[in-house]
């Protein structure tokens, strides 16, 4: 993967032992040359990634938990590399999965490592001028066709039927969420509470029930210069269950001009050439089949979801386990920001 903000450094970063993950390489990734150099990929809010390079310059990503405290159900290597490993052979563009390390006296946490997509991420408007106008609407285009051939995968046929339950995905969901939500939450915030009263009233009928990422969004993708899919991205928070959720938080993050709500302050796709919410809706609708004229429900979960688990974000945060990264200070009043967004689209339903 390329990501221009990670964080080169002569150090070896918090969350890697050197030496035990060296000799974990030497037994499983043929060819490697060590010394390695580590360096934390900047930007991720969850589980730590990093990029390992050897002395031939060979590059690989290695993922592990967050330091500290976890939640007991999250951030679950043995399941982000189960995913990814079942998808390669599919139409989804995954990173090619080298191995699972679950001995914890190597790296003091499980973690799995993948080839080295090289591609770009394009998080704000600066990594988006790295692509003409053309590729931005080939980018707009792909994450609609992608997020559809996700969606059309068979979980029984790639061995992943058991990868969570199928029915009642949106109450498990309100369920998981308003848990982390009271467990992890730094203040009373009656908003939250009052839309999660709200969407669990009118939960909609679920149909068949397929893979959903949980997270999809542009800068959970890596691109080609000429605006196509590499590679998705950040499968932590992946399972069975109803797609809409995944175009609702597509949705939520895909910021137009003149937003009231916007979840991204410097969105990559207020830059001229990525489509409408409505054309991307369009585009993911003829790619799939499936009837999005109600998505305005998902738009509202997709927000709540969000500023329930930035609120988790912002406590470990707080907390020390997200080691010496920056830039979560201003993560509680975006918190605040997205109960109300999700409030608002609610509102848009009645």
């Amino acid at each position: 993967m390329t990501d221009t903000s990670a964080i080169e450094t002569s150090e070896v970063p918090e969350g890697i032992d050197a030496d035990g993950v060296t000799g974990w390489f030497e037994a499983h990734a043929p060819g490697v040359e060590p010394p390695l150099r580590f360096s934390l990929i900047a930007g991720g809010r969850s589980n730590l990634t990093y990029r390992v390079t050897d002395a031939g310059g060979r590059s690989w990503v290695l993922r592990r938990p967050p330091l500290g405290h976890v939640l007991a159900t999250a951030h679950d290597m043995r399941r982000e590399h189960s995913i990814i490993s079942a998808l390669a052979p599919t139409d989804v563009p995954v990173a090619p999965v080298v191995g699972l390390c679950t001995d914890e006296d190597v790296n003091g946490a499980p973690f799995y490592v993948m080839g080295f997509v090289d591609g770009l991420v394009v998080r704000d408007r600066a990594a988006a001028e790295h692509l003409g106008v053309d590729q931005r609407r080939t980018a707009s285009r792909q994450l609609a066709e992608v997020l559809a051939s996700i969606h059309a995968v068979d979980p029984d046929a790639v061995g992943l039927g058991e990868l969570g339950r199928r029915e009642g995905y949106i109450e498990r969901q309100l369920r998981r969420w308003y848990g982390q939500w009271q467990s992890s939450k730094t203040r009373d915030l009656d908003v939250v509470d009052e839309v999660h009263d709200a969407l669990a009233a009118r939960v909609p009928e679920q149909g068949a029930a397929t893979i959903v990422h949980g997270d999809y969004r542009l800068d959970n993708c890596l691109l080609e210069p000429d605006g196509t899919i590499a590679a998705v991205l950040d499968w932590e928070l992946c399972t069975l269950g109803d797609p809409l959720a995944d175009v609702g938080l597509l949705l939520v993050y895909w910021t137009e001009p003149g937003d009231a709500h916007p979840a991204l302050l410097d969105a990559a796709t207020l830059a001229e050439g990525f489509v409408t919410r409505a054309e991307l809706m369009d585009l993911y609708g003829a790619a799939s089949g499936r009837d999005v004229s109600h998505v305005d429900y998902y738009v509202a979960f997709g927000y709540w979801k969000l500023a329930c688990i930035l609120e988790g974000v912002f406590a470990r945060y707080r907390g020390g386990a997200m080691g010496s990264a920056s830039g979560f200070e201003g993560f509680a009043h975006q918190v605040e920001l997205l109960a109300e967004a999700a409030g608002a689209a609610l509102g848009r339903l009645d």
